[in-house]
């Protein structure tokens, strides 16, 4: 199944056409939410829903609110206040394409979106109030002052400074994991997930989160630009600690075989087919870009 696919084909259908007064505003949402993203947090909430036997239909409006969640997070991140990126997924970013004025409000306005996803009538028809409020609940501490704005403040924070593995850890389970974590919940609240399963694909969240960033660590100094689709070394023009400056090569690597083993090890807890999460997991850590 091409959950890409199906998560792009959605996302599309949230965004009116139409000559409207605000149409440059959502050329910049369109812009950056459609521009080339792997969709891994949006998959994970499909899979997981379809691992607990649902149809994935129904967990398709957290998956799309969840990635414009990340998009939003995206668009801000590289705005000159914040990582001063001007590239992203090897296309300009936003900032550069609409101005920062435009980027910052549809940073905004995706984040407001999301929300409307996650409750609007095509949500209440796929899923209960229940579900509804666990998720919009869920995703709303995961992407705010506790989790993932938490982790980019203490990012902002630590520049320039030597910090030590313990404040990183904390920085990339808020950045970084917290909305991976999301994304397997989320799953499981739109699978009908019991309280077992929902702590279960919130551990994976966390171990292959943890392994995506240390992974995007390696990547930074052994890839180039061009191989990334982002600029390369960018960790270190922003004096920025990072796992391979703190731990070295090697034990990064080490690290996110570990973390992946982790990963695998709590999909135990499913009945079914656990092998596209499996797989999933492997290929995070063996990723080239």
């Amino acid at each position: 199944m091409d959950y890409k696919k199906i998560v792009d084909d959605e996302l599309l259908s949230y965004l009116p056409n139409g000559d409207l007064r605000e149409k440059v505003l959502i050329d910049s949402m369109r812009y950056s939410l459609v521009n080339g993203g792997k969709r891994v947090r949006p998959v994970l909430v499909l899979e997981f829903c379809r691992l607990l036997g649902s149809d994935i239909k129904k967990a398709l409006p957290f998956a799309c609110a969840l990635e414009m969640i990340h998009t939003y997070s995206l668009i801000h991140d590289d705005l000159p206040a914040m990582d001063d990126d001007d590239y992203r997924r090897g296309q300009p970013s936003n900032h550069k394409v609409y101005g920062e004025d435009i980027a910052i409000l549809a940073g905004d306005a995706l984040q407001s979106l999301a929300f409307s996803v996650m409750s609007d009538e095509k949500a209440r028809a796929l899923l209960s109030d229940t579900q509804i409020v666990k998720g919009v609940n869920c995703l709303s501490n995961y992407c705010g002052m506790i989790g993932m704005v938490g982790g980019q403040v203490i990012d902002l924070e630590s520049e320039g400074k030597n910090v030590g593995v313990d404040v990183l850890e904390e920085l990339d389970r808020k950045k970084t994991a917290a909305l991976i974590k999301a994304a397997c919940e989320l799953g499981c609240i739109a699978g009908d997930g019991t309280d077992e399963q929902i702590k279960a694909a919130s551990d994976y969240g966390y171990s292959v989160g943890i392994t995506f960033q240390i992974v995007d660590d390696i990547l930074d100094i052994t890839k180039t630009t061009e191989e990334l689709g982002k600029p390369s070394g960018s960790d270190s023009k922003n004096g920025k600690s990072t796992y391979v400056a703190l731990l070295g090569l090697e034990k990064c690597k080490a690290e996110a075989s570990r973390l992946t083993d982790e990963a695998i090890r709590s999909l135990e807890v499913f009945d079914g087919d656990t092998s596209f999460l499996r797989d999933f997991a492997l290929k995070l850590r063996d990723r080239q870009n």
